[in-house]
């Protein structure tokens, strides 16, 4: 999510994902779904797909699961047509919030998320209302295990990286997004497949918090990543380590 928090972030929102498996399939066979919709149904010749189908594996997600979705995907399977939107607003303490969905139901994603701002006390705003206090960057990311951090680091910056941010969980590097395409597959070529590799936001600067407006922050996004329709939220917040200790215990 946000600077030299990220990793613990990720790994907050992780602790709470993993209370809700079946919520994480859902999310990842929409992402099958639409990365064989907007693409080949063939991972070798998709990059999208072939992320999502190593995140499926990362979920422990059936074979016979990850090959029906990519099947609707393709057309070959009647179902939903999932649509790519984003919302903007603002959050407890003035927070600013990017959120990106897949959805079936345009109206009942927006009200769903419009009513969890609200309840928090944020405001939902209209398009590109927050996103100018972000950088659109292309984001790669491996295993902390794939590769030791100065081997990655090398290989980023011989493949044209911006930036290589590893932690004790994953390593997370960025390039323009033009260049995102050139930097995987220059990465791929040398560790394998890469965990992720997609567009991201990442804040221009960060809006400290503490006490009971992180609390209600944190619950905020938890409801909005809890939804079946959010794929990504992004935030630009920092909290210290007390904080995100004790809010995500």
């Amino acid at each position: 999510m946000a600077g030299h928090s990220q990793f613990k972030n990720i790994m907050y929102r992780k602790g709470a994902q993993d209370k809700k498996r079946a919520k994480i399939f859902t999310k990842i066979i929409r992402e099958l779904t639409t990365a064989a919709r907007t693409g080949l149904p063939d991972a070798n010749a998709n990059p999208r797909l072939r992320a999502a189908i190593i995140a499926a594996k990362e979920a422990n997600m059936p074979k016979d699961t990850v090959e029906r979705a990519i099947k609707r995907g393709s057309g070959a399977d009647d179902g939903e047509n999932y649509e790519e939107v984003r919302y903007e607003g603002y959050g407890p303490g003035g927070v600013a919030i990017i959120v990106e969905a897949l959805t079936d139901n345009r109206n009942r994603t927006a009200s769903e998320v419009r009513a969890a701002f609200t309840k928090a006390g944020g405001n939902l705003g209209e398009s590109n209302s927050v996103s100018f206090l972000f950088d659109r960057f292309g984001q790669v990311t491996y295993p902390a295990s794939a590769a030791a951090a100065d081997d990655m680091f090398e290989a980023a910056a011989e493949a044209g990286a911006d930036n290589v941010d590893s932690g004790p969980q994953a390593h997370a590097i960025t390039v323009a997004p033009e260049a995102l395409n050139e930097l995987r597959d220059a990465l791929e070529r040398r560790f394998g497949a890469a965990s992720s590799a997609r567009l991201v936001w990442r804040p221009k600067t960060l809006a400290p918090i503490e006490g009971a407006t992180a609390e209600a922050l944190f619950k905020l996004l938890e409801t909005l990543e809890d939804s079946d329709d959010v794929q990504n939220v992004y935030a630009n917040f920092e909290v210290s380590d007390d904080v995100m200790a004790r809010l995500s215990a």
